[in-house]
């Protein structure tokens, strides 16, 4: 349920919940002597506690932030907005007071945003659905409309790239992915066109086309275009998803427990849907534009097999040896594509790889770039301020060699070793331009829940990358 936050006039709120930077500012509460001494005795056995107490008529909820850095502090904000989000809809509560008792406006952000982002919920296939009770955050004056604003909109973008991950494929084809991201864009304000096959045929793009071969349903690639008269950048930002609305593995087929979750295999076009949206709707003067291929991977007659030999969208011919190999067949096309936009930065977004999440699991995204590094540093640091991390992998020319084919110009698979960095390799052919890929398959989609993440889709780098335009803005 999505969480809405009002200003507080007069009405009685059962449930007050403080956000301190101190124990002592414990004193400006009001509490009774015994409460001084329970909140005291609490915060004593363990800091990083939520201290409840019951005043018969309310609720007080408080904790202290704690941190041994910036970045802790916030995460301390968000883990213990999401535990009284979590408290509240155990005590069928529905709204809360959310009070600063001396902590910066960023951490007291943190907190609200924890809360909203915990009450997700997906249950719209449940015969019987129990929603949260939770609904409204009352907040005094003093907080920024702005920034409120702001979190408010990167939060609802957040939660449609879960809502868009979590749909199942019989609800969510690549034609039916297309119509919901443009509408939804257009209706924030932004340009959105649909290429349909024919004028996928026309552009040649070969790797969309294979991989879409198997499938009863269309392709489909999707353009997301925000260029507001008073934008900063002279040259675009790309953003590229990838949008393998299920993935089967083809012929190479996936064994039962790896397809399991692989309608997930959109979640980078699910992120860069919402970013889009969310660029759109805080009418962020930038020019922005997303690049969305969109199929579904399975078997049929027609399906591409090992040893087929495509061409891509700028020419370039690829031997398949793995059919399970097939988002960087759909990603190069667009990042080919991505060339007639001149663009300073291109950022991609996809679950490419088992490898990634092998590598360093959930916890972090694997990173490569190319003539980034300034722009991939400044992420970095966004990425550890919304605890949404990032490792970088190298690209060094060795591995490129691991792509290189006997028959064709490259293969669309390195084997067995540094599968995320030869998938990199194979992407980093089709690019001329400052480039950044992101492989969240890792991060995309969690089986355990997180404090205020999953289970299921988390919505992966909506947050970072909001953050980083805030930012990029500024050096304009």
């Amino acid at each position: 349920m999505k969480v809405e936050i009002k200003k507080l006039e007069n009405e009685f709120v059962k449930a007050k919940a403080f956000v301190m930077n101190d124990i002592e500012n414990v004193m400006n509460l009001s509490l009774h002597d015994d409460e001084l001494n329970y909140v005291k005795e609490t915060y004593d056995a363990n800091k990083d506690d939520i201290i409840v107490i019951n005043r018969y008529r309310e609720f007080y909820i408080l904790f202290v932030v704690n941190g041994d850095d910036d970045c802790e502090r916030l995460e301390c904000c968000r883990k213990n907005g999401a535990s009284i989000c979590n408290m509240l809809n155990a005590m069928k509560l529905e709204e809360i007071v959310l009070m600063n008792e001396g902590v910066g406006e960023k951490e007291f952000l943190a907190a609200v945003e924890g809360m909203m982002l915990c009450n997700y919920e997906f249950k719209k296939y449940k015969s019987e659905p129990k929603y949260n009770t939770f609904k409204t955050i009352y907040l005094k004056d003093g907080v920024d409309d702005k920034s409120l604003k702001l979190l408010d909109v990167v939060v609802d973008a957040t939660c449609w790239a879960r809502d868009l991950v979590n749909e199942p494929v019989n609800k969510l084809n690549a034609e039916e992915l297309a119509e919901c991201v443009s509408g939804r864009f257009r209706d924030a304000g932004g340009r959105a066109e649909v290429l349909n096959r024919k004028k996928i045929e026309s552009l040649k793009m070969g790797g969309l086309l294979a991989v879409n071969a198997g499938s009863v349903d269309e392709p489909t690639f999707t353009i997301l275009e925000w260029n507001p008269d008073n934008k900063v950048n002279e040259k675009p930002i790309v953003l590229v998803g990838k949008g393998i609305v299920f993935d089967t593995g083809g012929y190479n087929l996936k064994p039962t427990a790896y397809m399991n979750d692989m309608k997930d295999d959109m979640s980078g076009a699910a992120t860069v849907a919402a970013v889009l949206f969310a660029v759109a709707k805080s009418k962020l003067p930038l020019h922005v534009v997303g690049l969305i291929p969109a199929t579904d991977n399975r078997i049929d007659g027609n399906a591409h097999v090992s040893g087929d030999i495509i061409t891509m969208f700028d020419g370039t011919t690829v031997e398949v040896v793995n059919t399970d190999a097939e988002g960087r067949l759909i990603l190069a096309d667009a990042l080919s594509y991505a060339k007639k936009y001149d663009p300073m930065l291109v950022m991609d977004f996809a679950t490419l790889t088992g490898a990634a999440s092998y590598a360093i699991g959930p916890v972090a995204t694997v990173v490569m770039e190319n003539d980034a590094s300034d722009s991939y540093n400044e992420m970095e640091k966004m990425g550890e301020e919304v605890n949404e991390r990032l490792v970088k992998f190298p690209l060094w020319k060795e591995y490129g060699k691991l792509v290189k084919s006997d028959i064709a110009d490259l293969k669309n698979s390195g084997g067995k070793y540094a599968g995320m960095i030869t998938a990199g390799k194979f992407l980093q052919h089709f690019t001329d331009y400052p480039w950044i890929h992101f492989d969240i398959a890792g991060t995309a989609f969690i089986e355990n829940p997180e404090p205020y993440r999953g289970p299921g889709a988390t919505g992966i780098h909506v947050r970072l990358l909001m953050r980083y335009f805030d930012k990029l803005i500024k050096t304009f």
